[in-house]
C-alpha cells in the first residue's frame, strides 16, 4: 500500500512589503515619521528659502556615519558604573545590551520610545534656538528626522528576515551582522559600510578576527 504525504508548502520570502508592515506598527517609527510631517509642514509654511537649507542636509549626511559611530560606542555599549552610590546605566545601553542577548527580538531593535520622548524634544528645542534663520532650524529638524527614519528602517531590515538583493544593502547588512555575531569591539556602524569605521580603525579583515565569546553578552568576562 502507498502512502500519500502531503507536500508542505514553501516557505514564503519575507518581502519589502512585508517588512514595512511590520515596521510601521512600532512606536519608535511613527514617533519620529510623526515629528517630521510636523517638521515638513512647519518648513512649507515659513519658507524663507536661502543657499544654507543645502548646505545643512548634505553637511548632516557627511557627519552622520561619525555620529552613528560615537552613539553606538560611547553610550549603547556604555559599561556600567558606580559614581560613589550611584548606579550609571542608561537606558539605551540597558536596552542595547538586551539587543545583543537577542538580535531577532523586534521591539529591542529600535531606539525605546522612552528615549524619544526627551530626544525629539531636544531636537525641536536646537531647531528652534541655535540657527540664526528658524526656515534653517526647520531644515535641520526635517533632515533629522529624515535621518532618524533611514537608520530606523536599515536597522530593523538587517534583523528581519529580508534577504539582501542589492550589492549596496548587502554591504551594510553584511557589516552591521558582523558586528553582533563575529565580533563586538568592530563595525560599528549600520547605516552605511566602511565609512567612520574604515577612518577610526573598526573594520577590519573579518578573516583576522576571532569570533568573540561575548557578542551576545556584552562586557561580560570570557569564560564565564
Amino acid at each position: 500500500m502507498t502512502t500519500h504525504h502531503a507536500s508542505r508548502p514553501a516557505r514564503r520570502a519575507f518581502t519589502l512589503a512585508d517588512a514595512a508592515r511590520e515596521f510601521r506598527r512600532h512606536p519608535s517609527p511613527r514617533l519620529i515619521a510623526g515629528t517630521l510631517v510636523a517638521a515638513t509642514c512647519a518648513r512649507l509654511a515659513v519658507g524663507d528659502w536661502q543657499a544654507t537649507d543645502i548646505l545643512v542636509p548634505v553637511a548632516m549626511v557627511a557627519v552622520f556615519p561619525l555620529v552613528e559611530w560615537v552613539v553606538h560606542v560611547c553610550i549603547l555599549h556604555w559599561r556600567p558604573r558606580r559614581i560613589g552610590r550611584l548606579r550609571v546605566d542608561p537606558l539605551l545601553a540597558r536596552k542595547h545590551r538586551e539587543h545583543h542577548v537577542d538580535p531577532r527580538v523586534v521591539s529591542l531593535i529600535f531606539i525605546p520610545w522612552q528615549a524619544l520622548m526627551w530626544v525629539l524634544p531636544v531636537a525641536l528645542a536646537v531647531a528652534l534656538l541655535a540657527f540664526p534663520r528658524l526656515g534653517m532650524g526647520l531644515t535641520f529638524l526635517v533632515s533629522l528626522t529624515v535621518l532618524g527614519l533611514v537608520y530606523e528602517w536599515c536597522h530593523y531590515l538587517i534583523h528581519s528576515d529580508y534577504r539582501p538583493k542589492t550589492t549596496a544593502y548587502r554591504a551594510i547588512w553584511r557589516n552591521h551582522r558582523q558586528h553582533h555575531f563575529k565580533n563586538e569591539h568592530y563595525w560599528f556602524t549600520v547605516t552605511s559600510a566602511g565609512t567612520a569605521d574604515r577612518v577610526l580603525g573598526t573594520c577590519p579583515d573579518p578573516a583576522a578576527v576571532a569570533t568573540s565569546p561575548t557578542a551576545k553578552n556584552l562586557h561580560a568576562t570570557p569564560g564565564r
